[in-house]
């Protein structure tokens, strides 16, 4: 192990500044978000874009040391356990109004970016027990669901008018909020329904995941109920609202107006590097366990994240994902940007 590899570390920049947040209070609540979305993106045009290729003996042993899953395995109890604190906090202490949506926003990034997003690496994963821990990552943001969209889903009809989660040309992050957020969830169920057919289950099974997800989340509402009343449940569910949906905003940029087209059969084209935005911008990448190398994760969705790269033919994203995420929240600016860098043939397609 070289010592570049625990560079992942910097993910925990993101809990660190929450748990700072929580501490001291005050304007410092905002000390995430401003963080995320200011510190970073200014970071990100100062330091030069690295497209570094692994060699072949680094592509054989760097998927299987132990460390890289062990950095990701370290959010569960940093995010459970911020969660707690940041409840705790909220619901025992008289805080200003301000203060709390502070940390209520702080807290949704944290559920994001460590929660959702490594959530979204450990599903990917061969082993039953990582893909359980991803499950687990994503029951604070309330978006177990995503799982089985995203896995038998989202990355079976990418890039085509069939998948909620590629939002379409000229689309507005705003819209694409409600049509990916409740699209995704219907489709979470058809797709449960067919395992099931599939596996020659009923609908009322052991087996029905979404019925399982549904309980648990459930009792996890509850539980916070119980321990924290009604103010730190009002607390968790907007924590988790702002967590799946900066989760719905990294969807949005990771796809938007890419196109698969038609072969002469009348199927799509299968899967390629052009069909998502990739980004080379260090601390993003960085920070999101290598989620800016989107392209070549549904190129091969097998590869785990440290061996993500960056395939020339990408169509390459001109900021940062950080930087990127609050440019899509100002739809004529983020059409103007992004609009000219789509190749006209996937605009004109006719799918």
């Amino acid at each position: 192990m070289a010592i570049n590899d625990l560079k992942y570390l910097a993910a925990l920049t993101i809990p660190i500044t929450a748990a700072i947040g929580i501490i001291i209070q005050g304007p410092w609540s905002y000390f995430t978000p401003i963080y995320a979305f200011v510190v970073i993106p200014i970071l990100e045009i100062l330091i030069p874009q690295q497209n570094i290729k692994f060699t072949n003996e680094e592509l054989g042993i760097k998927p299987i040391q132990r460390i890289f899953d062990w950095m990701l395995y370290l959010n569960i109890p940093i995010v459970y356990g911020l969660l707690i604190f940041n409840l705790t906090t909220i619901t025992s202490s008289h805080l200003m109004t301000y203060e709390v949506i502070g940390l209520v926003l702080s807290m949704g990034v944290v559920l994001s970016v460590n929660g959702i997003n490594v959530a979204h690496e450990l599903g990917h994963r061969q082993s039953t027990n990582e893909r359980f821990l991803g499950k687990f990552l994503l029951l604070p943001a309330l978006y177990m669901h995503f799982y089985i969209e995203h896995n038998f889903g989202h990355h079976l009809h990418v890039a085509t008018k069939e998948d909620p989660a590629t939002a379409k040309y000229n689309q507005s992050i705003y819209s694409f909020w409600f049509t990916s957020v409740f699209k995704q969830y219907i489709n979470a169920w058809r797709i449960q329904i067919k395992l099931l057919k599939n596996q020659g289950n009923g609908f009322v099974n052991i087996k029905n995941d979404m019925f399982w997800f549904l309980i648990i989340q459930a009792l996890f509402l509850f539980s916070i109920h119980s321990f924290y009343g009604k103010i730190g449940l009002f607390v968790a569910i907007i924590s988790a609202i702002v967590g799946f949906l900066l989760l719905e905003t990294v969807n949005y940029i990771e796809h938007y107006g890419l196109l698969r087209l038609k072969t002469p059969s009348g199927r799509y084209e299968r899967v390629r590097e052009i069909h998502s935005w990739n980004s080379n911008h260090v601390i993003g990448r960085i920070v999101l366990y290598e989620l800016t190398r989107h392209s070549d994760h549904h190129f091969k969705s097998s590869k785990k994240y440290q061996v993500l790269e960056c395939h020339e033919n990408s169509p390459q994203m001109p900021f940062g994902y950080p930087t990127s995420v609050v440019l899509s929240l100002v739809p004529p600016l983020w059409f103007k940007i992004m609009n000219k860098h789509i190749p006209k043939e996937m605009i004109n397609a006719k799918v």
